[in-house]
């Protein structure tokens, strides 16, 4: 099948078959007569496999090791558990993180009037404190009142 179908089967778009390609992740299609890639069954389950992964959040070198293991039929379980373990930590660090975000920000926005005032502790926050949410003078200004 050409390229299009492909992606039509796989649910991966043209472009990201040929990145994929490129960067070594898929292995470059059969070619026809007419130059024209020519995908085969194979093709279209590795890259539903990439799709899942990119799915699940797997960074493209663990999508890698993951899609030869896959191939390695005389692979060990553990080396996948491995890989899938460290992604469930890389996860929880990263909802850990955004966990912080939420939080920080549900903080200032209650700490936030939202009225007419332009004192604002969010902006506050977010200029590290300066001036209330007002934008920072110039440098070049500040000389001349100095």
């Amino acid at each position: 099948m050409n390229i299009g179908e492909a992606a039509k089967a796989s649910g991966v778009t043209a472009k990201m078959i040929r990145y994929y390609e490129s960067t070594g992740l898929l292995r470059p299609a059969a070619r026809r007569g007419n130059g024209y890639r020519d995908y085969g069954a194979v093709d279209v389950h590795e890259l539903r496999f990439i799709r899942r992964a990119r799915g699940l959040g797997f960074e493209m070198v663990e999508i890698a090791e993951l899609l030869s293991l896959w191939r390695d039929r005389n692979r060990a379980s553990r080396d996948v558990h491995r890989v899938a373990s460290g992604h469930i930590e890389a996860l929880q660090t990263r909802i850990a993180e955004m966990q912080g975000m939420v939080d920080t920000l549900s903080n200032l926005v209650t700490c936030c009037h939202g009225d007419d005032r332009p004192d604002c502790p969010i902006l506050a926050d977010l200029g590290g404190g300066v001036g209330a949410g007002q934008p920072l003078e110039p440098a070049n200004k500040r000389r001349q009142h100095a």
